[in-house]
């Protein structure tokens, strides 16, 4: 049977636009991986890794114009977006740059022998290594930051581990064109091209996390192909690593003391965060507990103002313009749900803007509306009205794991008067990775304190996908007992050639 071709799709019109490759075959997927595999020594020079991390993003740079044109060819998601992502993906790649120059990461502690010690202590010497192979799965709806050359390849790189990458159907053009420069930066540095291999096609990304060389994995998209690939990372021979980010409601608390001091402001201000990008943020606020009254009504009005107020826009690709009109649909028929202004389809390629009510009542208990507690891909939120602090707490007990939770305070609250803020913070804290105060979640900044994951389903792991920690999902620690200081590789010998920061004899060194 010959292999199904790879098209580029225009999301505008739903048309084909050209051939971009062939979906790969088992043993072309076995090809990239075993190549991967057999290069990963070239990146063991941390100089070398820094130096080719920070090419990549400078030869990505150079390609800015070429790059943004293909991606808005396939993405529809525009210049000044895309631009912003490409400049967010190359600053990543030279900040991982900086984390391998300064070797914190490796986590050095030597124990010299301590014969005193109950129970004695012999030498010990630990830090990190590479994982080895890291499969990465490319998401939709950032066709930089969390695709080819985004945080998983960043940060997997950064430690020391070839990739290959799963591309995404929605953009291959890009995904071919960005794996193209990765390896020419790879190039320049003497690393074999094979250190960045791509995939294309479903069961291709099922025979990659199969794979006997495959030694962990990075994921970010649905619950169900998350799932799915997750369980069969656990059911290989050898287990590996399944580090997923796969769906989050990502819940909005405001006081009612919030609402009556600020509600325009905070309606406003959610209406641009749950159409951002046409709604398809991982960390799109979806759930929105606003109080009952004037306040929480002033909020819903702000709210429908400016949501009737924003054009209809086209989304990643027809399947998930499908599936929004189909999921916002049925949300609207349930009992006591209202549509001040009714998400769907805005034409025949678009998709309008709007947002649901319903009295939180119907949240705090299992049943048919447990559906709108349930992730909706694109611009919709859900605005559910308490009564009282005690029905929000029932609602907020009954939400799974999200990647964001916020809270909106008035100033008192915030200044700690009453301990309302501090208490509802406490309620948050259990179901997030990120807890925002007086804030919204769109916009995940590439920070050392970043925490981009959170309780499943959010994700499937306690680790993050942004920020400098994220080099630890592709490490393992290692330690040597009673190593002549010959054998022991550099990063651990006492005169620390290297000049790594590490913890020597209980003593922190930098």
């Amino acid at each position: 049977m010959a292999a199904a071709p790879v098209w580029s799709v225009d999301p505008r019109t739903g048309k084909q636009r050209e051939q971009v490759a062939v979906e790969a075959t088992t043993q072309e997927v076995d090809q990239a991986v075993s190549a991967a595999h057999a290069v990963r020594g070239a990146l063991a020079d941390r100089v070398v890794r820094a130096a080719f991390l920070r090419t990549a993003a400078d030869v990505l740079d150079g390609a800015k114009d070429q790059l943004v044109e293909a991606a808005d060819a396939e993405t529809a998601l525009g210049p000044v977006r895309l631009g912003g992502e490409l400049a967010r993906t190359t600053y990543q790649l030279r900040a991982f740059a900086g984390v391998v120059d300064e070797g914190e990461f490796l986590g050095v502690v030597i124990n010299h022998p301590d014969a005193t010690a109950t129970p004695p202590i012999p030498d010990l010497r630990r830090y990190k290594v590479p994982l080895g192979v890291v499969a990465v799965y490319s998401a939709s709806n950032f066709p930089f930051a969390f695709s080819v050359a985004g945080g998983d390849t960043a940060s997997a790189l950064a430690a020391g581990c070839p990739v290959v990458v799963k591309a995404h159907p929605d953009h291959p053009a890009l995904s071919e064109l960005v794996a193209a420069l990765l390896r020419r930066a790879a190039e320049q540095h003497g690393i074999p091209a094979g250190v960045v291999g791509l995939v294309h096609g479903l069961q291709a990304g099922i025979d990659l996390i199969k794979h006997p060389q495959v030694s962990a994995a990075g994921f970010t998209g649905s619950v169900r192909g998350g799932r799915a690939l997750f369980d069969a990372a656990a059911a290989r021979p050898v287990p590996i690593p399944f580090h997923g980010e796969l769906g989050s409601l990502n819940p909005v608390v405001v006081t009612e003391a919030a609402a009556t001091e600020r509600a325009e402001q905070i309606g406003a201000g959610l209406a641009g965060s749950m159409t951002l990008g046409v709604g398809q943020f991982c960390v799109k606020p979806g759930l929105v507990l606003a109080p009952t009254g004037a306040g929480g009504d002033r909020l819903a009005k702000a709210l429908t103002d400016a949501v009737s107020n924003t054009e209809a826009g086209v989304l990643l690709d027809h399947r998930m313009r499908d599936n929004f009109v189909a999921g916002v649909a049925d949300r609207a028929a349930l009992p006591d749900v209202d549509a001040p202004v009714t998400p769907g389809a805005g034409g025949e390629h678009t998709v309008s803007a709007g947002f649901l009510t319903v009295p939180a009542a119907r949240l705090t208990a299992s049943g048919e509306h447990d559906l709108l507690l349930d992730e909706c891909f694109g611009p919709v939120t859900v605005l559910a009205r308490y009564d009282d602090d005690a029905e929000a707490a029932a609602v907020l007990s009954r939400l799974p794991g999200n990647l964001t939770a916020t809270v909106h305070l008035s100033t008192g609250e915030a200044a700690g008067e009453d301990g309302r803020g501090a208490e509802l913070l406490a309620e948050l804290t259990p179901l997030a990775g990120r807890v925002l105060v007086d804030g919204w979640p769109t916009g995940v900044a590439v920070a050392p304190a970043q925490h981009h994951g959170g309780p499943y389903p959010a994700t499937t792991s306690t680790s993050t996908s942004v920020g400098a920690t994220a080099i630890e999902r592709w490490l393992r620690p290692v330690t040597y007992q009673g190593a002549p200081e010959a054998l022991l590789p550099p990063e651990l010998r006492d005169d620390n050639p290297l000049g790594l920061p590490r913890r020597f004899n209980g003593s922190l060194e930098r």
